[in-house]
């Protein structure tokens, strides 16, 4: 099976008659999203999903690995999100003979002092676009290990704390395997979700057309403006932090998580990092869309993303063609909703 065979869920609606407790307003959350959505939405067609996630990931402080064939807008949805926010933006292109230093930084003796300093890699950025993530042999995967989990590089004894924001990007192509290093699960675990892309549809692909027809050297993408500062972000994340969640909810994602490492269907299960992912990515999406209260769609909703990547299928399943996705969305049925 593929990943045509299954919908990606749409974004939940707005409850009918649920009302909105008194609480924390998250509408600045809604409106900063909207003005990056619009920016980024000069240039990218479709991707609605891919963009909405990318949002919840950054507004909680997590990482997004992005996979798909070559040619669907990865890198570019990448660069763009990085130009809608005024902070720094480096990119590192992984390769095979790509050493962790190269990443991190390393210590330069200096002549003057004859004394040591370190110079800080590319690593040391606001947003980092990794490229071709699984190009680079595993130790250099394992380079970013701390800084992505603890927001911190150790060198040589001395501990360098990242600045604020702190967000990495990566994609990988699913496709292609020849020279390639597959993640390990400790690393795919490092990242908040794992959004998987889709060709566009008929008519996407004719607005593709449409809009690039005279622009061949993409300088439409120069349009694309700040709209979000540091503080901006900060400020999301605090009033994230107070959307208001119930207890059965909470329950509900215990529940969900819990059946990962027993069902017969998955050979590794999620881990607790994956519960406290599923609870902070609802709260999230629940303020994008302008609620103060997180819904139980809410949390389906982000249940694929967030858990494809930290659960394995058994290699009966694997070799029956069954696909992450389906495995999980039946596992979902099977847990009882909130009422």
């Amino acid at each position: 099976m593929t990943n045509d065979d299954f919908e990606t869920p749409e974004m939940p609606e707005e409850p009918e008659q649920e009302p909105q407790p008194e609480g924390v307003d998250v509408s600045p959350v809604q409106a900063r999203a909207e003005r990056v959505k619009t920016q980024i939405g000069q240039v990218i067609v479709g991707q609605e999903n891919m963009l909405d996630q990318m949002l919840v990931a950054l507004f909680t402080g997590g990482h997004v690995l992005l996979e798909g064939v070559p040619g669907i807008a990865k890198t570019l949805s990448a660069k763009l999100l990085a130009r809608t926010i005024a902070s720094d933006f480096s990119r590192i292109q992984f390769t095979p003979d790509l050493m962790p230093a190269d990443v991190v930084g390393t210590p330069v003796f200096n002549m003057k002092t004859s004394e040591f300093n370190f110079k800080p890699g590319p690593i040391f950025s606001n947003i980092v676009l990794i490229d071709e993530i699984n190009r680079a042999p595993a130790k250099t995967q394992a380079a970013l290990f701390e800084v992505m989990e603890e927001f911190q590089v150790t060198v040589d004894g001395h501990t360098y704390p990242m600045g604020s924001p702190f967000f990495v990007l990566a994609t990988q192509n699913p496709i292609e395997q020849e020279g390639t290093y597959k993640l390990p699960e400790a690393q795919l675990d490092r990242f908040l979700f794992k959004i998987v892309l889709d060709y566009p549809s008929l008519e996407e692909e004719k607005i593709i057309l449409r809009r690039f027809r005279n622009d061949f050297t993409g300088a439409l993408r120069e349009t694309v403006e700040p709209v979000l500062a540091p503080a901006d972000i900060a400020d999301c994340r605090r009033r994230i932090e107070q959307v208001f969640i119930r207890e059965e909810l909470l329950d509900y994602i215990a529940a969900i998580v819990h059946h990962t490492r027993n069902s017969g269907d998955l050979f590794l299960g999620a881990s607790p990092r994956a519960s406290l992912a599923l609870m902070k990515t609802a709260k999230a999406l629940a303020a994008i869309n302008g609620r103060n209260f997180v819904t139980p769609d809410d949390i389906r909703y982000v249940v694929f993303p967030a858990l494809n990547h930290r659960v394995i299928l058994t290699p009966d399943r694997e070799m029956e063609g069954y696909h992450v996705r389906e495995v999980l969305d039946e596992l979902v049925k099977k847990v009882e909703v909130p009422r």
